[in-house]
């Protein structure tokens, strides 16, 4: 399956999220609005942010599985974290609005005791959105996309709130009304930082951030090649949910040519096996004691 493929199967992932979202979303501003649950509120309109959101990651994925052309030379597949980035200032800008009108009637004392029935649609949307998770994250893992997985972190932070809204209306019902209120600024917490995760790692993927512990693992991989005398160099960075990698080593100065075409094609094949790594560009010298 090439990388292209993959995206495509991402797709499948984000048209569930966005149809779950626009039907939990629906079902909890109806609910919240007839029981007077400003938990189950401020859960629903996460839930509609959250379609908003799913809507930027299926369309960067779309874009992602354009070819290259004559000015994006190593194709699109950066534009998941564009999208990704959407997705984030939507979700805390709707998170902070959620926040200032928790912390308003909490202080205001005009709490009413929500219905019953407000706490049990959060819970069966709390149970759903974990299985909309798991579905997420195990395909984001197959296809090694970031937008997905962070699609699925936004799933199981759904979940949660869903279950924080939940126990809010739950204590509601024993005469703590604030409880309540309380939980939808829990809520809205919640989607700030979750917005936040979210930006932070594609910020850190579009500047081209890597991981030391992946350089790491990688040099020690390479060290292992018996032609290869010393590591002198890597670097590292990602193309939407591709590795490039640049490196440059040192090895035996009297070896062919031929010889050290052979030993780059070893390495090369190795990395994309072992790292999955898409693009590598290796760069021999000649190792002096």
């Amino acid at each position: 399956m090439n990388q292209y493929q993959k995206i495509k199967k991402g797709e499948f992932g984000a048209w569930l999220s966005i149809i779950a979202y626009i039907v939990l979303a629906l079902t909890k501003i109806i609910i919240a609005q007839m029981t007077h649950s400003q938990a189950l509120r401020a859960d629903g309109l996460n839930n509609a942010t959250d379609v908003v959101a799913s809507i930027s990651i299926l369309i960067g994925l779309k874009i992602s599985r354009r070819p290259p052309d004559h000015n994006h030379h190593y194709g699109h597949f950066r534009a998941e974290l564009i999208a990704s980035l959407v997705a984030a200032f939507i979700m805390v800008t709707v998170g902070l609005q959620v926040i200032i009108n928790a912390i308003q009637l909490t202080f205001s004392g005009q709490s009413q005791q929500p219905s019953m029935l407000a706490g049990w649609i959060a819970l069966i949307s709390a149970c759903f959105m974990f299985g909309v998770y798991l579905f997420n994250r195990k395909l984001s893992i197959k296809i090694n996309s970031q937008s997905l997985f962070a699609a699925s972190q936004d799933n199981k932070a759904d979940a949660l709130i869903s279950l924080a809204a939940f126990f809010g209306i739950l204590g509601a019902q024993i005469g703590f009304t604030w409880i309540d209120p309380i939980a939808g600024l829990f809520v809205g917490i919640i989607i700030v930082y979750t917005a936040w995760k979210i930006f932070m790692d594609a910020s850190v993927t579009l500047t081209d951030g890597f991981e030391v512990e992946s350089v790491e693992e990688i040099k020690a991989f390479i060290e292992k090649d018996p032609d290869v005398k010393e590591v002198k160099d890597i670097k590292g960075r990602y193309d939407g949910n591709r590795i490039y990698l640049d490196l440059t080593l040192y090895v035996d100065p009297k070896m062919t040519i031929q010889h050290a075409h052979l030993i780059t094609d070893r390495i090369e094949s190795a990395l994309a096996k072992q790292f999955d790594a898409d693009q590598i560009q290796i760069h021999l010298e000649p190792y002096v004691q």
